[in-house]
């Protein structure tokens, strides 16, 4: 399920939320038929992206209760929310909460430490994470929630500061239907975009397909950057080549439009697949050049020469040399 600012999914579908004309949501509880309105929310972790989700939650008309360990962060939205000494004392407070600390052993602590939201739920019955965190300790911290019967999903973000401050941030939810259902009134308040992406653990799952994508990309334009420097090529000229390019064919999502990576079959169209033979054809010959640059100019590329052995493979006309079973065969 995907819902978007200003395009909710029609009435009476599981999940959707109450728009008004503009856009946002009508009141900051509504949510799908059934589900029990959520008033209060606690926002635990103000740092570049959870003080901007307290801040959008704010603005959208929930009462708002924040809680950090630096005193600064919380008197920065006193004009706005009601401060917590501890996550336990959030909990007592409120409907649901939404964790935003940095790394695993915050969350532990946030969520089953001895102050934590869990070990005094009081009223709080849905905790959003949207901390990046290992798939481990999400299971682990869904499993106690449940044991006390408080609903969590997990809530991979991505946008940045900007976009949690502005209710822009892309969410991918990971939970049960009624899970979803319940806490989509308060992801919405701070995203533009939000996808069910599936069972508990998937958010997180597809937040961290995510960042391979980006930082993946990134590696290839450091490597493209070396190129260029290396041949005396300014830098800021490649970069406005590289965003003017991008703005006509498209960055890395360009080939995702496919339900799987595995090679194309005999019952896909076959104009399709000749052009991406063709395409790849063109990638083998142009990452080669690269490669053979790198090497006159006294530069080892990994990546470009990993990305010229693998090419029939992204473009869906052959198996992948350097895996070994779910993508390389024939679907």
């Amino acid at each position: 399920m995907t819902t978007r600012r200003g395009t909710p999914e029609p009435a009476g579908s599981a999940g959707a939320a109450s728009m008004d004309a503009t856009g946002t949501s009508a009141t900051a509880s509504s949510g799908a038929p059934g589900v029990e309105p959520i008033g209060s929310v606690g926002v635990i972790g103000l740092g570049a992206i959870g003080a901007g989700v307290a801040s959008s939650l704010g603005a959208a008309g929930f009462d708002l209760v924040v809680c950090d360990v630096r005193p600064e962060a919380v008197d920065r939205l006193s004009d706005r929310a009601t401060p917590a000494a501890t996550p336990a004392a959030v909990a007592a407070r409120c409907d649901a909460a939404v964790v935003a600390v940095v790394d695993d052993d915050q969350v532990r602590s946030v969520l089953a430490g001895p102050d934590g939201l869990l070990s005094s739920p009081g009223r709080l019955r849905t905790v959003v994470v949207v901390s990046t965190i290992s798939p481990e300790t999400v299971a682990a911290m869904g499993e106690a929630a449940a044991g006390i019967g408080v609903t969590m999903v997990d809530c991979g973000v991505t946008g940045g500061p900007a976009a949690a401050r502005d209710g822009d941030l892309i969410s991918m939810v990971g939970g049960s239907d009624e899970a979803f259902a319940t806490a989509l009134p308060v992801i919405d308040a701070f995203s533009s975009l939000v996808v069910h992406t599936g069972a508990f653990g998937t958010g997180l799952l597809a937040k961290l397909a995510r960042n391979a994508i980006q930082y993946g990309s990134w590696l290839a334009a450091y490597e493209g950057q070396r190129i260029a420097e290396a041949a005396g090529i300014d830098l800021g000229d490649l970069a406005r080549v590289v965003r003017a390019s991008d703005a006509r064919i498209g960055g890395p999502a360009t080939l995702m439009f496919r339900s799987t990576v595995a090679p194309f079959g005999p019952d896909d169209d076959a104009g399709l697949v000749e052009a991406m033979r063709g395409a790849a054809a063109l990638a083998h010959k142009d990452l080669e050049a690269a490669v053979r640059a790198g090497v006159g100019l006294g530069l080892d590329l990994p990546l470009v020469a990993m990305a010229e052995r693998r090419c029939d493979a992204i473009f869906g006309v052959g198996s992948d040399p350097d895996t070994s079973g779910g993508t390389g065969g024939q679907r």
